[in-house]
């Protein structure tokens, strides 16, 4: 087990490193390299991630607390019963990655891509996912109470059972998912009214 603290690294490989169980603090790294590393039940908090490779990483069991993950990949990691609070997720890539169990509690996601990622009664009240791509995404019975999903993109989200209300959907298309058994709001009833050609005074 190991700490660090206001530590900076920059386009550092730790491939060969075994990172499990450690933690990290008010650290900052720009373009570094965790493809397929073991970071399991690592924890970070006040750190910065900027344009680094998680691909293929195993981040299962890890805690995350006010840090930012800007701009990375994260494509076929293992982020299962993984925790994210506060954090700021902007523009980071997440196609093919285990999600299930994961905790997400307020933050920024926006700009992600979480297309076909696997939601289904998670708790994301409150969340960010400003322009995120969750076209695909199995959103069943998720709470999505109050999040910001202004121009996300839902193409053929399953959203049966979802609670959206309170949730900001300007410029979503309506017409690309299938709103059965979700819960709306009455200014998302008009929005879907209106993205289905309706007139309304």
């Amino acid at each position: 087990m190991f700490q660090y603290s206001n530590q900076d690294y920059t386009e550092v490989n730790f491939g060969n490193q075994d990172l499990r169980f450690g933690g990290l603090k008010s650290c900052t790294f720009n373009r570094c390299s965790f493809s397929k590393v073991s970071l399991e039940e690592i924890t970070s908090s006040n750190c910065r991630f900027i344009e680094c490779d998680f691909s293929g990483a195993l981040l299962n069991g890890s805690m995350h607390t006010e840090s930012a993950f800007e701009n990375c990949n994260f494509n076929e990691a293992n982020l299962f019963v993984s925790k994210f609070e506060k954090c700021k997720m902007t523009g980071s890539d997440f196609t093919g990655s285990k999600m299930d169990g994961i905790t997400i509690t307020q933050g920024d996601w926006s700009y992600t891509n979480l297309s076909d990622t696997r939601l289904v009664r998670q708790d994301l009240r409150g969340i960010k996912f400003y322009e995120a791509d969750l076209s695909g995404a199995n959103l069943e019975k998720a709470d999505l109470r109050d999040c910001d999903l202004t121009m996300a993109l839902l193409a053929k989200a399953k959203l049966s059972g979802a609670d959206v209300r309170g949730a900001k959907m300007e410029g979503v298309d309506f017409k690309t998912f299938i709103i059965s058994g979700m819960k709306m709001d009455r200014e998302q009833s008009v929005l879907f009214s209106l993205s289905h050609g309706a007139k309304i005074d």
